[in-house]
């Protein structure tokens, strides 16, 4: 205890421990405030407000991840054929997502204000790129989630679409585009204070400028997790019963300080990235959709080229990006010793096979980093032939720590996605990794309270169904259900 960090001994107690004010910790709180709201509720955030971090619209892309146009989602396989149930998936998720922000307004507990109607669209340009989005066209509008999406390789129709890609374009140039008319756009941030706003209203103890130094086991079964206030310097000690770890990129540090088994063996390798956001209002004006590409050889799949429509605090804008980069940083507002203090001799042998096995996305970031503003303005050029390097600027996004885990042939593997990691006996949970995380928070989360809380779950699934109705079911299988849905949410997030 240094001089400047006076001890704070009266310990607090608690139900349930949130680290981290994004929109994990805000989803989970509110999922048990609705589910069981006599327990006692505490959050942690080591900033002054919620969602500043991954969870901030200018951090993350803001696609309401239902896998309509992002295309790694949807790989072609070794022989052209291109398979749905990724994809599938992934907007079944969203499709629970939708349900449960829905169930929220129409309660009053949040406004609808964070979510807006936006199409969105894949473009590719060349024979085997058009050729590949023809089959994955073929292959996702035959299922009823997408059977409204379009394709077209008509420069006209694509000029009809997103103007902006087509305007100046080669006329010789082959290129294709899929697009589904009812996508959307999401502020993330504004999501997570709308929830955390909810809580703070609702009896949830909510501490900003706090952060968690370390989380160990307590002599009772619970959990004993240190706290600092950033303002004071004071410090205590709260014991909770749960806790979860959702402090995104911080997540890593504090499960390994938990020393739980299941946690051992994962690492995170860190990518920033950088977007330019349009200043001209007469170009952002033209241009209605979230436009993904290709992603780029050896480029990590949250790196995907999009041009991209944002509603951010009800303001319109345009960003092109990400543009790749490296930082050792966990968080935006992280120290350069995150990834170097995050090694263990358990996670040792997983990291360094992930070192050998990834090169080609080191080259990529390398080739990111050393990028002119020229060379991002071509990179642009590729989307949109007319633009100038005037009426950009170049803002940096947030920090997205890839999961890396063990594997039994390669040592380590690096995994794009989100990993769940609970305890055995239910009383700690964390939340690895990145995209298409926020999209599909809720149905993360009502996992996690599956496994954390067994006892109580079977108690807590007729409220479950009442918030979600289609939750057990698949609606890909059920298109009459599916359809109702849809049309219920849209009109209670205003999306029609």
């Amino acid at each position: 205890m240094t001089a400047n960090s006076p001890a704070d001994n009266s310990a607090t107690k608690t139900d349930v421990l949130l680290i981290g004010g994004g929109i994990m910790s805000a989803t989970l709180g509110a999922f048990l405030k609705q589910l069981q709201p006599d327990w006692d509720i505490s959050l942690y955030e080591r900033l002054d407000r919620a969602g500043l971090e991954s969870s901030d619209p200018w951090n993350n892309a803001g696609t309401g991840h239902a896998a309509l146009c992002e295309l790694n989602y949807s790989p072609a396989a070794a022989d052209g054929s291109v398979d749905p149930a990724k994809a599938v998936g992934i907007n079944e998720q969203f499709q629970v997502s939708r349900q449960f922000w829905s169930h929220l307004v129409s309660a009053g507990h949040i406004s609808n204000n964070f979510i807006n109607p936006l199409p969105h669209m894949s473009f590719v340009w060349g024979d085997a790129h058009s050729e590949y989005l023809r089959r994955r066209y073929e292959s996702l509008s035959a299922q009823p989630l997408f059977k409204t999406m379009e394709f077209s390789e008509d420069p006209a129709k694509l000029a009809e679409w997103a103007p902006l890609i087509m305007e100046g374009r080669d006329p010789s140039q082959r290129v294709a585009a899929s697009r589904v008319a009812g996508g959307t756009d999401v502020d993330f941030g504004a999501l997570t204070r709308e929830l955390t706003n909810y809580l703070g209203a609702n009896g949830v103890n909510l501490h900003f400028g706090h952060e968690v130094g370390n989380v160990s086991r307590s002599s009772t079964g619970g959990w004993d997790v240190k706290v600092k206030d950033r303002a004071s310097g004071t410090t205590r000690t709260v014991s909770a019963r749960f806790v979860f770890i959702g402090g995104g990129g911080g997540a890593l540090h504090l499960l390994q300080a938990s020393g739980i088994p299941e946690g051992k063996g994962f690492g995170g390798f860190p990518v920033s990235g950088q977007f330019l956001r349009s200043t001209d209002e007469s170009i952002i004006s033209r241009h209605n959709a979230k436009v993904y590409g290709q992603a780029s050889v050896g480029a990590p799949p949250m790196s995907v080229p999009h041009l991209d429509t944002r509603f951010v605090n009800g303001k319109r804008s345009l960003l092109f990006g990400p543009y790749g980069g490296f930082s050792p940083k966990f968080l935006k507002t992280g120290s350069y010793l995150d990834l170097p203090l995050s090694v263990r001799p358990s996670n040792l042998v997983p990291m360094l096979g992930v070192a050998k096995d990834n090169m080609s996305l080191v080259k990529y970031l390398v080739t990111e980093v050393m990028k002119t503003r020229e060379g991002k303005t071509q990179a642009l050029q590729e989307f949109m032939p007319s633009a100038k390097t005037e009426g950009w600027d170049l803002i940096t996004a947030g920090q997205r720590v890839q999961v890396i885990k063990k594997d039994p042939k390669k040592g380590g593997v690096l995994q794009f996605g989100t990993e769940l990691i609970t305890a055995a006996d239910g009383s700690i949970g964390a939340l690895l990794g990145a995209s298409p995380g926020a999209s599909t928070a809720p149905p993360i989360m009502i996992n996690l309270l599956k496994r954390a809380f067994p006892r109580q779950f079977d108690g807590w699934e007729p409220k479950i169904k009442e918030m979600i109705p289609g939750y057990g079911v698949k609606l890909n299988e059920n298109e009459q259900l599916a359809a109702e849905i849809e049309a219920d949410t849209n009109k209670v997030l205003g999306l029609s």
